[in-house]
């Protein structure tokens, strides 16, 4: 019985309850589906079934049959059998010329592919059956919160028993060589050594098991019409091998009486045995740029004490369901997102959010999956669980950034592509120059300088230098609270010159407070505010809300309003009591022809000192001016000026008033400042700044804030944890402290940087070592070594993005 399968499919269409137990009841009818769940909210069905009896094309009739649309998904696989830059670009070509695949990414750092398809045109299968027949594998990776299983332990594992095996052949050949030269001949060697027979008995295991690899990915290629590494360590140890062979059978059983040849068993043996050992390095530092991914996946809680027929019972995990009531106890880990029920508590959220002090937290507050329960048992219904909680958004977010591509490694990888098959015909020249110029007739002295070539080029280094460096940078920077959506943006981040900043919840912490009120002659505080308040009441605004907490706090009662309507930007109308009632901007009481003259100084003082002043009208009659202040951010000062002194021009977009907006700005030590700007003006804003010449990065809570974050050339969106998967940002901020940002800058810069240097001295190392090893300057196996440890060099060297720590910039 074939293994069982899961799959997502993101379904639109669907409006209501119904339909999601429609699809739901539909799909469950088909042969071979085992269970469907189908999510409202989130728009996405998952289905496990058995691959023998169903699959993914019939999944999707059903549901346009239903009457709906399935949108492209996305399918994640582990690639096996990738050893240089041209392997992963050749999977990647394939992929991307399947009908039906929208964009195929192959990271070879990674050793991962990422497809967006349409799956009723094509089907995993179609994809792993076209793989395959270029020589490679490919592993669908399993949704799920279940444990997860690195396959880069089991490479590990065989690449240093390949080793292990490879030296102790390798040493004896090693041995012999040392010998050759004057000044080792002191070093005593034993003759059977010297024996042709010895040294092929020894150099054929390694030639042909431990080099094995080489072989089938050199046929692959060829068969496919490319090259890649592969092919030239193929080419250059079976030249020194294979020569031997010929010079051991003519010395042995020739008429020739000359000394014993000069045997190249062990420069064969060796090339192999250095570049199985940089194999062996290169898989141990490639595990370690996926560790951010394992220590986010040790946030998780393994259990849950679920409260079910009014027993406590402890439960796995990946048991606990939508619904069900969970009790946690003092210094427990909270196990998914969910609802405070009963109790009271303060929680850490510091693994999520990076804010080190806890949150208190009471009955109806939300509470996030991996926090820790500080002092108090509260019990929680849960509301998201598996792949839908916070932590399984953010890993997702940092495994799709480490498995993208940025532009600068398209660029690499077009390089790699050609460079194998321009190295071979430069061997290829190399080689007839020695043999018919410089050492004429020779082909011992014409094959070291060819075999120097072939091993010294290959592009491996070339290709792990840009996905090491993004697949560290992300990673660090996930651990700091910044989330980058994918390796463009990372990339992007650093180029940036403006950053342009809301107010509202970003330099302010969004919790405005009722602070003044001033009556017309002939009313009462208590009329005005009762009034304020409950036009106020339906309003989701933050000014509303703090309006209507500090009317309730002084004590008067409320009513619900008759009618309600807010208008962004101007303020609200509506009807309390049959009273007519308007709260707003001066533009709000303009456009209904009543006169705010007398509040004129009573504003200008209030937004002279940094709060919003709202102008009240009661029956068509100006009434008062009530006034609310959100206070700063205590790390918003500090961060601009790091933002400034990275050379940022740092803007406050708002829709206050210029005054206020300017009181505020003056606090922070901002010098430019957009006010008065309604919420659909704001993108055109951002178009402003565009067309200055200037690169804009937007920071703002995400949701009033969406159009002017998705026509920013970077847009950022500060989240608390469960709001991670904002679309219209391009990079999260996990804290709510503006520090975020340039942290963000500061990562993209560094890991920039780093590409560079990988860049730099993997095409050097390249271009500069090929004319060395066309002078025979340079001793094949000396070659091997070098390219062996290039690319441990540049895995280590990206290593380096894992250390880094921002705090010393603030």
């Amino acid at each position: 019985m074939s293994e069982k399968k899961e799959v997502t499919l993101q379904i639109k269409g669907m409006t209501c309850a119904a339909c999601a137990t429609r699809i739901e009841k539909g799909l469950q009818r088909l042969e071979g589906v085992e269970e469907a769940n189908v999510n409202l909210a989130l728009e996405r069905s998952t289905v496990k079934y058995n691959p023998g009896e169903t699959n993914t094309r019939a999944m999707v009739d059903k549901v346009q049959q239903l009457g709906y649309d399935v949108a492209l998904e996305k399918a994640e696989f582990d690639v096996i059998g990738m050893t240089c830059a041209a392997c992963s670009t050749r999977v990647e070509k394939k992929l991307n010329q399947l009908d039906g695949v929208k964009k195929a990414t192959v990271n070879l750092a990674l050793e991962t592919a990422t497809v967006e398809y349409e799956p009723n045109s094509v089907a995993v299968d179609d994809m792993e059956e076209a793989i395959d027949k270029i020589g490679y594998t490919l592993k669908r990776k399993q949704d799920g919160n279940a444990e997860r299983v690195d396959h880069r332990e089991e490479e590990i594992k065989k690449q240093r028993n390949r080793f292990i095996l490879s030296a102790i052949l390798s040493l004896p050949l090693l041995w012999s060589m040392v010998t050759h030269f004057e000044f080792t001949s002191f070093i005593w060697m034993p003759h059977f050594l010297m024996d042709p027979w010895v040294q092929l008995a020894l150099a054929t295991p390694v030639q042909f098991y431990i080099g094995a690899p080489f072989y089938v990915g050199a046929y692959k290629a060829l068969r496919n019409k490319s090259a890649n590494m592969d092919v030239l360590v193929a080419l250059g140890t079976s030249a020194a091998y294979f020569y031997s062979i010929y010079l051991g059978y003519e010395w042995l059983y020739g008429t020739s009486e000359a000394m014993m040849p000069e045997l190249y068993f062990e420069t064969a043996a060796i090339i192999i045995t250095l570049i199985v050992l940089g194999k062996f390095f290169e898989a141990r530092a490639k595990g370690r740029t996926s560790e951010a991914i394992k220590k986010l996946l040790s946030l998780q809680a393994k259990t849950a004490r679920v409260l079910r027929n009014g027993e406590e019972i402890d439960l796995p995990i990946e048991e606990v369901v939508v619904g069900d009531n969970l009790l946690i106890k003092p210094g427990e880990k909270i196990p998914v997102d969910g609802i405070i029920l009963e109790g009271r508590s303060a929680v850490d959220e510091s693994m999520i959010t990076g804010e080190s002090i806890p949150v208190d937290k009471q009955a109806g507050d939300p509470v996030i999956g991996a926090t820790i329960n500080k002092n108090g048992a509260i019990t929680v219904e849960a509301n998201r669980i598996g792949k839908d909680t916070a932590l399984a958004q953010i890993v997702k977010v940092v495994e799709e950034a480490q498995g993208s591509k940025a532009n600068i490694q398209r660029m690499a990888d077009k390089v790699s592509g050609v460079f194998v098959p321009i190295v071979i015909g430069i061997a290829i020249v190399t080689f007839f120059i020695w043999y018919f110029i410089v050492t004429p007739g020779d082909l011992g002295s014409a094959l070291i300088p060819t075999i120097s070539i072939l091993v010294i080029a290959c592009p491996c280094a070339l290709g792990l230098a840009t996905p090491t460096s993004i697949m560290a940078g992300s990673g660090r920077a996930a651990e700091m609270g910044v989330l980058y959506k994918g390796g463009e943006h990372l990339e992007n981040t650093q180029s940036i010159t403006t950053v342009v900043l809301d107010k509202t919840g970003t330099i302010t912490k969004g919790q405005p407070s009722l602070t003044d009120v001033y009556t017309a002659d002939g009313i009462s505080e208590k009329t005005l505010l009762t009034y304020v308040g409950s036009a106020e009441k339906r309003s989701e605004h933050p000014l509303a809300i703090a309006l209507v907490e500090g009317v309730k706090e002084k004590g008067y009662a409320l009513s619900d309003p008759e009618e309600f309507e807010a208008i962004p930007g101007y303020g609200v109308t509506s009807k309390v009591q049959n009273t007519s009632v308007l709260v707003g901007t001066k533009r709000l009481m303009d456009s209904h022809s009543i006169d705010v003259k007398s509040a004129t100084d009573v504003v200008l003082s209030l937004e002279n000192e940094g709060k919003t002043a709202m102008y009240v009208a009661i029956d068509g009659q100006y009434a008062g001016v009530v006034a609310v202040a959100d206070t700063v951010k205590e790390s918003s000062k500090s961060a601009i000026e790091r933002l400034k002194g990275l050379g940022l021009e740092v803007y406050m977009l708002t829709g206050d008033n210029q005054r206020t907006a300017e009181a505020i700005a003056k606090e922070v030590g901002i010098d430019n400042v957009i006010a008065e700007v309604l919420p659909e003006e704001k993108g055109e804003q951002i178009k402003r700044l565009q067309q200055q010449g200037k690169k804009v990065a937007m920071v703002g809570d995400g949701i009033n804030d969406a159009p002017a974050l998705a026509i920013a050339d970077i847009g950022m969106a500060i989240g608390t944890g469960t709001d991670i998967a904002i679309e219209a940002a391009d990079i999260t901020l996990m804290r709510g402290d503006l520090n975020s940002v340039a942290d963000a800058v500061m990562m993209s810069k560094k890991t920039m940087r780093n590409i560079k240097q990988n860049l730099f001295f993997a095409f050097v190392y390249n271009t500069s070592g090929i004319p060395i090893a066309a002078v025979g300057l340079l001793a094949p196996w000396v070659a091997g070594a070098a390219m062996a440890f290039s690319s441990v060099s540049v895995v280590l060297n990206a290593l380096r993005l894992q250390r880094i720590s921002l705090k010393n910039n603030k």
